[in-house]
């Protein structure tokens, strides 16, 4: 694993990190709602799931193609779990694409973390920047705000200080964990539906 410390220095070390001209108009929304909490699923919901998930996972690609399809139509969309998703990337692509994820609306969110999971292959790789750009072009992000995303240390030191309150508050080591209504430790791994199920209390 990467460490926080490399992580840093590679903010804005991006192939792309000078894109947008001196003086340009960000159309990037504002720093606060891109950091704002991301999650699929009812605010009452009686059982709140934080997924720790870095988007060059491959286990967290299979949980999200194998599982997590059915944690959604059995468990989320019914109002019994609500899963927040909490960025914890491995390396300075899984930071780029966590970037680009949280510039799209938020209803898009999920979906667009799905794809990135599914399409892995395709981008996930040292050198990412325009292949990560294809992705974002057919998720419907213009040019002009990918550039503006991959020139905004700001969104990435925001992701990375997420990722350490993660470490600090509920140890995560490992990607993916799973952390059940706050309980310590975190389960780790590309868990199955029966095993999720289980954790969170509600049964299958």
């Amino acid at each position: 694993m990467i460490d926080r410390r490399r992580l840093l220095a590679l903010v804005g070390a991006s192939p792309l990190a000078a894109a947008l001209p001196a003086g340009a108009q960000s159309p990037l929304p504002p720093l606060e709602a891109m950091l704002a909490e991301r999650s699929s699923g009812k605010a009452d919901a009686p059982v709140t799931v934080l997924e720790f998930f870095s988007l060059t996972c491959g286990h967290c690609a299979a949980f999200h193609a194998d599982t997590y399809p059915r944690v959604k139509s059995e468990l989320i969309d019914t109002g019994r779990v609500r899963l927040v998703f909490r960025d914890f990337p491995l390396d300075p692509a899984a930071l780029a694409a966590a970037a680009v994820a949280r510039a799209m609306p938020p209803e898009r969110y999920d979906a667009f973390i799905s794809t990135l999971m599914r399409t892995q292959s395709q981008w996930a790789r040292r050198s990412y920047a325009e292949d990560l750009a294809r992705v974002a072009a057919l998720a419907g992000m213009p040019r002009a705000t990918y550039d503006a995303v991959m020139a905004n240390e700001q969104l990435q030191r925001g992701i990375l200080q997420a990722r350490l309150e993660g470490e600090q508050r509920f140890r995560i080591e490992a990607t993916p964990s799973f952390v059940f209504n706050n309980r310590t430790p975190a389960v780790s791994g590309a868990i199955a539906f029966e095993r999720f199920a289980r954790e969170a209390g509600v049964g299958s």
